[in-house]
């Protein structure tokens, strides 16, 4: 099964590009899934779908075309499913505290709970083996990043503090209820957040595996540029494959008008930075439409011309962003890429088993397999936008006394 994630800045395009590259798929005759985790949806009106009820934002996708299905969550039902234990229990408490049921019940939504749901949905449908691709219209480029990066930070206080709570709670449920007047989580909360860490895992393991990747929209502005650079490093940071780069909105050769002439030229210089900026990664042009597409068969056209022969659901070859290397005995060497990035801009801590990376705003914690975990690290550089960190066996111990 192919899995496509299609992220950019807002208003790039990236909705209309998803659906076009989605019903490429299912004019193959391939069982298509198109689905959104932004909460502001607009793969209906991109399909000319708006119409078709509220199918679109049920439990089960629905038809727009042979072989292609739309789906746009219903965020409240999974909502429902995924976070009704943990409601419960802060229901609860802020019942206990005297809050108003309205104003509690507002307070235990949690933000971006449309977008991390939409995931959950996602994994579910990738295991069911229903789909043969699944195409994903992402949020923004900024919430896309902060959700890849949830299933790890959330697995860290997974792994690391909720088994103490969890036997504290236990132990000290009778004598805090009494105290605080509050009442203690039970074991249904507690198995609620590490079933909701054990999907979201699932989910990481799904869109950092060799069968799906992330394709970068832009339009050629430096602006949009520089947030698509940034967005290659980051997603590189936490183990996504990024396997090409969209441009879209780019203005045809001008006849003879001055001002789309200025366009034309300035647009050029931006394409030709895409190009530097991203060598190795096929850059996909799509011209300005002289009319919004609209319909399954329009942003179809405009995916045929965009991919021009190549194939849109090609599986990246070679091998992703992150690896590891054992060039001589005792010793081993993390690859990561970080395309853009200096020495400078690279903070690495070692804290235990883990290893803390932090890149501009974004930080990852890889924890280490057992394998590197006993040794040492020996040293770190940046070369040609790879991130080299080096182990080696712990230097053995000075015996005292012995000359």
């Amino acid at each position: 099964m192919r899995i496509v994630l299609f992220t950019g800045k807002g208003g790039v395009g990236k909705s209309t590009v998803a659906a076009g590259t989605a019903a490429l798929a299912a004019a193959r005759g391939l069982r298509t899934l198109v689905i959104s985790t932004d909460a502001a949806h607009s793969l209906a009106d991109a399909y000319g779908a708006a119409g078709t009820g509220s199918a679109l934002g049920g439990a089960e996708p629905t038809e727009v075309a042979p072989n292609l299905h739309l789906q746009q969550v219903d965020a409240q039902l999974r909502f429902e499913q995924s976070w009704a234990d943990i409601q419960r229990y802060l229901l609860s408490v802020l019942d206990a505290a005297g809050m108003d049921p309205v104003a509690a019940e507002e307070m235990t939504v949690i933000p971006g709970a449309e977008e991390v749901l939409a995931l959950l949905e996602l994994r579910q449908h990738a295991r069911s083996g229903r789909w043969d691709v699944i195409v994903v219209d992402c949020a923004p480029t900024a919430e896309t990043l902060r959700l890849l990066a949830l299933p790890e930070a959330l697995g860290w206080y997974i792994e690391r503090l909720l088994p103490i709570q969890r036997r504290l709670v236990k132990a000290l449920r009778p004598v805090l209820n009494r105290a605080a007047g509050v009442p203690m989580p039970g074991d249904a909360v507690f198995d609620a957040i590490t079933r909701l860490h054990a999907e979201l895992d699932d989910v990481h393991a799904l869109l950092s595996g060799p069968e799906a990747s992330v394709r970068l929209v832009l339009t050629p502005e430096k602006v949009v540029l520089a947030e698509a650079r940034r967005a290659f490093t980051s997603l590189c940071l936490f183990g996504y494959r990024v396997d090409g780069v969209v441009a879209n909105r780019v203005f045809p050769a001008a006849d003879g008008d001055a001002w789309r002439s200025g366009w034309v030229d300035a647009q050029r210089r931006v394409l030709a930075e895409v190009a530097q900026s991203f060598p190795g990664l096929p850059v996909h042009t799509s011209e300005y439409q002289p009319a919004e597409p609209v319909g399954v068969d329009a942003v179809a056209a405009l995916a045929e011309a965009l991919y021009d022969g190549a194939d849109p659901l090609a599986v990246p070859t070679g091998e992703g962003p992150f690896r590891v290397t054992r060039p001589e005995p005792g010793v081993a060497v993390i690859h990561l890429s970080l395309p853009f990035v200096t020495r400078d801009e690279v903070d690495l801590a070692r804290n235990g088993d883990e290893l803390v990376m932090t890149v501009g705003s974004h930080r990852r914690l890889l924890t280490l397999p057992p394998g590197l975990a006993r040794l040492r690290v020996a040293g770190a550089r940046v070369v040609e936008g790879e991130l080299r960190v080096r182990f080696a066996e712990p230097a053995p111990a000075v015996v005292g006394g012995e000359h």
